[in-house]
Protein backbone atom coordinates (compact mmCIF):
# COMPACT_ATOMS: atom_id res chain seq x y z
CA UNK A 1 0.00 0.00 0.00
CA UNK A 2 1.52 3.44 -1.05
CA UNK A 3 1.95 6.26 1.68
CA UNK A 4 -1.39 8.17 0.27
CA UNK A 5 -3.50 5.27 0.47
CA UNK A 6 -2.35 4.19 3.90
CA UNK A 7 -3.10 7.60 5.28
CA UNK A 8 -6.05 7.92 3.55
CA UNK A 9 -7.04 4.58 5.35
CA UNK A 10 -6.00 6.21 8.39
CA UNK A 11 -7.79 9.35 8.13
CA UNK A 12 -11.12 7.56 7.57
CA UNK A 13 -10.47 5.44 10.75
CA UNK A 14 -9.89 8.79 12.71
CA UNK A 15 -13.08 10.25 11.18
CA UNK A 16 -15.06 7.20 11.86
CA UNK A 17 -13.79 7.51 15.34
CA UNK A 18 -14.86 11.23 15.54
CA UNK A 19 -18.30 10.85 14.09
CA UNK A 20 -18.78 7.24 17.35
CA UNK A 21 -18.08 9.50 19.51
CA UNK A 22 -21.13 12.65 18.11
CA UNK A 23 -23.35 9.29 17.31
CA UNK A 24 -23.05 8.27 20.88
CA UNK A 25 -24.01 11.90 22.12
CA UNK A 26 -20.04 12.97 23.02
CA UNK A 27 -20.43 17.04 23.36
CA UNK A 28 -18.01 19.37 21.58
CA UNK A 29 -16.32 16.73 19.40
CA UNK A 30 -12.90 18.22 17.85
CA UNK A 31 -10.71 16.13 15.66
CA UNK A 32 -7.26 17.94 15.14
CA UNK A 33 -4.66 17.15 12.49
CA UNK A 34 -1.47 17.47 14.95
CA UNK A 35 1.01 15.86 11.84
CA UNK A 36 4.08 18.54 11.70
CA UNK A 37 3.01 19.62 15.32
CA UNK A 38 3.63 16.36 17.23
CA UNK A 39 6.33 13.58 17.17
CA UNK A 40 3.99 10.70 19.26
CA UNK A 41 0.78 11.36 16.82
CA UNK A 42 -0.79 12.76 13.52
CA UNK A 43 -4.20 12.93 15.32
CA UNK A 44 -5.94 13.84 18.23
CA UNK A 45 -9.87 13.84 19.27
CA UNK A 46 -11.17 14.88 22.10
CA UNK A 47 -14.69 14.51 23.79
CA UNK A 48 -16.50 15.70 26.39
CA UNK A 49 -18.31 12.95 28.25
CA UNK A 50 -21.97 13.14 30.02
CA UNK A 51 -21.32 10.48 32.77
CA UNK A 52 -18.23 8.11 33.88
CA UNK A 53 -20.37 4.98 32.48
CA UNK A 54 -20.86 6.56 28.97
CA UNK A 55 -17.02 7.50 28.80
CA UNK A 56 -16.27 4.03 29.77
CA UNK A 57 -18.46 2.80 27.37
CA UNK A 58 -16.94 5.12 24.50
CA UNK A 59 -13.35 4.14 25.10
CA UNK A 60 -14.40 0.06 24.24
CA UNK A 61 -16.19 0.98 21.83
CA UNK A 62 -13.17 2.89 20.35
CA UNK A 63 -11.18 -0.13 20.71
CA UNK A 64 -13.33 -1.92 18.85
CA UNK A 65 -13.43 0.29 15.94
CA UNK A 66 -9.82 0.54 16.02
CA UNK A 67 -9.58 -3.56 16.04
CA UNK A 68 -11.63 -3.53 13.62
CA UNK A 69 -9.67 -1.16 10.97
CA UNK A 70 -6.36 -2.74 11.51
CA UNK A 71 -5.56 0.40 14.14
CA UNK A 72 -5.51 -1.78 17.49
CA UNK A 73 -5.09 -0.28 20.74
CA UNK A 74 -1.46 0.54 21.81
CA UNK A 75 -2.27 1.72 25.35
CA UNK A 76 -5.36 3.43 27.26
CA UNK A 77 -5.51 4.99 30.44
CA UNK A 78 -7.80 6.70 32.70
CA UNK A 79 -7.69 8.70 36.16
CA UNK A 80 -9.04 6.90 39.48
CA UNK A 81 -12.17 9.13 38.89
CA UNK A 82 -12.76 8.62 35.53
CA UNK A 83 -12.91 12.11 34.50
CA UNK A 84 -10.37 11.03 31.30
CA UNK A 85 -9.57 8.28 29.70
CA UNK A 86 -6.95 8.48 26.90
CA UNK A 87 -6.94 5.67 24.02
CA UNK A 88 -3.50 5.51 22.20
CA UNK A 89 -3.89 4.21 18.38
CA UNK A 90 -0.20 5.35 17.80
CA UNK A 91 -1.30 7.27 15.20
CA UNK A 92 -4.18 9.03 16.34
CA UNK A 93 -4.86 9.71 20.26
CA UNK A 94 -8.51 9.82 21.27
CA UNK A 95 -9.40 12.00 25.24
CA UNK A 96 -12.61 11.72 26.75
CA UNK A 97 -13.25 14.14 29.20
CA UNK A 98 -15.46 15.25 31.88
CA UNK A 99 -16.52 18.77 30.83
CA UNK A 100 -14.46 20.07 33.81
CA UNK A 101 -11.71 18.43 33.36
CA UNK A 102 -11.48 19.30 29.45
CA UNK A 103 -11.50 22.99 30.30
CA UNK A 104 -8.57 22.29 33.08
CA UNK A 105 -6.27 20.47 30.50
CA UNK A 106 -7.11 22.67 27.72
CA UNK A 107 -5.90 20.37 24.60
CA UNK A 108 -7.16 22.38 21.82
CA UNK A 109 -5.81 25.58 23.65
CA UNK A 110 -2.19 23.43 23.43
CA UNK A 111 -2.79 21.89 20.02
CA UNK A 112 -4.06 25.74 18.68
CA UNK A 113 -1.46 25.43 15.50
CA UNK A 114 -3.73 22.35 14.29
CA UNK A 115 -5.78 22.19 12.03
CA UNK A 116 -9.28 20.98 12.82
CA UNK A 117 -10.15 17.94 10.34
CA UNK A 118 -14.21 18.38 9.61
CA UNK A 119 -15.64 14.88 10.68
CA UNK A 120 -19.34 15.64 10.19
CA UNK A 121 -21.41 13.71 8.10
CA UNK A 122 -22.84 15.41 4.27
Amino acid sequence: MTAKAEHRKLRDFVIEAARLLADRHCQDVVLLDVRGLSQVCDYVLIGSGTSDRQMKSLAEELEDLGRANDNPVFRSSQDSSVTWIVIDFVDLVAHLFEPDQRAYYDLEGLWSDAESVDWHRP
